[in-house]
């Protein structure tokens, strides 16, 4: 992992001489500390797994965060006005929400512009501006603040690195300002992340637990986290072939 970035479960079982239940487990405590990011079938380092592997993570849960994107689409119609910030599993939600009837949204994302764009429903897109980053497809930057402080909406659609029982977060001080610069402008906020995302830590805060008023994840969160998140209010939504088993 110091040398690639990342490393298959397979790979270690092999590698190690052990099982791969084995080497799940250890990634899993690996992780809880905060030392890698855990995804189905590997690890990587942390510091890649900031913005600078953007087109690596779009293969990654690939599969889930479509279900979680299909999922948070059917939440929202026609009319209805969307904040959607930058993101492989907001990019997934994007395409899920470009065969819903039109909408408005604001994003600072030009791959979430063309996608919803190029959509038969003809959605009416605002492109935040501000210093354009290449590699995640993104505006940011004070100047993307400031626009989107000129904007009001009903929702606003988010993607986070990170959350716990305290709240949500990101590995990136530009995306965390962006993310709260449209939480602050809309009345109501989704968050919608995969199962590594949970349980987890990051350095840049972007809201508290009861600023959240909806999670899409694709699987249920684990009991100590899910009593967190329905103490405050946050209603957990999962795709349906995913549901907690009562």
């Amino acid at each position: 992992m110091r040398d690639s970035g990342k490393v298959t479960v397979d790979f270690l079982a092999d590698h190690l001489g052990t099982s791969k239940e084995t080497i799940r487990r250890d990634l899993t405590e690996l992780s809880l500390r905060g030392q890698i990011r855990k995804y189905h079938g590997g690890a990587e380092r942390l510091d890649r797994a900031t913005e600078g592997e953007f087109r690596a993570r779009l293969h990654e849960q690939a599969e889930e965060k479509h279900a979680i994107g299909r999922l948070a689409a059917s939440l929202f119609d026609r009319d209805d006005t969307l904040f959607v910030d930058t993101g492989t599993t907001t990019l997934a939600f994007a395409e899920e929400l470009a065969a819903r009837p039109s909408m408005t949204i604001v994003t600072n994302s030009l791959a979430i512009t063309q996608t919803l764009a190029r959509s038969p429903e003809k959605h009416r897109v605002f492109l935040i501006g501000g210093e354009y980053l290449e590699e995640a497809s993104e505006n940011v930057g004070p100047l993307a603040v400031e626009q989107i402080a000129q904007f009001t909406a009903r929702d606003a659609v988010i993607t986070v690195g990170a959350i716990d029982a305290t709240g949500a977060m990101d590995y990136e001080l530009r995306e965390a300002e962006i993310a709260r610069a449209m939480i602050s402008q809309a009345r109501r906020v989704t968050i919608i992340a995969d199962d590594t995302k949970l349980n987890r830590t990051a350095l840049f805060r972007v809201c508290q637990l009861n600023q959240i008023h909806r999670l899409v994840v694709n699987t249920y969160p684990e009991p100590h986290l899910a009593e967190a998140l329905t103490n405050a209010g946050v209603e957990i939504l999962v795709p349906s072939s995913e549901r907690k088993v009562a």
